[in-house]
């Protein structure tokens, strides 16, 4: 255990200076949900029917879980980049433990995304977003976010190694930016067709949303949706736990494979 922390603590410091020193996917995952916050906020803020519920304090949370499902699309670019450029083979000629790679990058990634919700947060704070609920349920939301920024990274960090090229990884990652649209992250599913009401509530991005804006207080839980909705905090819990249970195992498993 003490040489997996060891190694771990050596990749996550790679990670770390990688993301210093090339900067440009961090930035721009970090600034687009702040475009998306002032351009739907400001745009489509009086066109979106909230009743009881200001949309801007319902778009926030959106947005922060936006953010973290972004950590599919990091960890799919990252392991992409270090397996087809052969710094993943040039680590499995290293005396390290094979799950100290992957587990180094998700852990850099959570800290940078830590970091990088911060300025979403006071830009949101200065359109008029609060936090309406308690301190305790506050912290409760925040470790919701990075709990399933983690989650969506392992399945960033399978797909990458998976990939067969960059530029495919590239083509797929794009493709995740989908995901947030089919779930209530901008808008209420209540009035969507019924079928698209159950895709859209059976994404986890959906049950993590609710958790978060009912943590917050910024908006009530839905009657009459699907069980990871209507019951927001269970369903958040148990998507995290299966996607790390299945997607954690399977990168490591397919990172040690690759070097045989």
């Amino acid at each position: 255990m003490s040489a997996l922390a060891h190694d771990t603590s050596a990749v996550f410091g790679r990670h770390l200076l990688r993301i210093r020193h090339a900067p440009a996917i961090t930035v721009m995952t970090q600034t687009m949900p702040i475009v998306f916050l002032l351009f739907f906020g400001y745009v489509f803020g009086s066109a979106v029917a909230m009743p009881g519920t200001d949309y801007r304090a319902f778009l926030v949370p959106g947005l922060l879980v936006a953010t973290a499902a972004g950590g599919l699309m990091n960890g799919m670019f990252a392991s992409a980049q270090d397996s087809h450029r052969g710094v993943m083979d040039r680590f499995r000629t290293l005396p390290m433990s094979r799950a100290a790679v992957p587990v180094g990058q998700a852990m850099a990634d959570l800290l940078v995304s830590a970091v990088g919700m911060v300025p979403l947060l006071l830009v949101g704070l200065a359109m008029g977003w609060r936090i309406e609920g308690s301190a305790l349920q506050a912290l409760g939301a925040f470790g919701l976010l990075l709990l399933f920024r983690f989650a969506a990274t392992w399945v960033g960090i399978l797909l990458g190694l998976a990939s067969q090229s960059e530029e495919a990884a590239g083509q797929l990652g794009s493709a995740t930016f989908m995901l947030p649209l089919l779930s209530n992250a901008y808008i209420p599913t209540g009035n969507l067709p019924s079928w698209l009401r159950t895709v859209a509530e059976w994404n986890p991005i959906s049950a993590v949303t609710t958790a978060v804006r009912d943590l917050f207080g910024n908006a009530p839980v839905p009657e009459g949706a699907a069980w990871p909705v209507a019951h927001p905090l269970a369903g958040s819990l148990a998507w995290c736990a299966v996607l790390i249970a299945v997607f954690a195992p399977l990168a490591v498993r397919r990172y040690a494979a690759a070097g045989r």
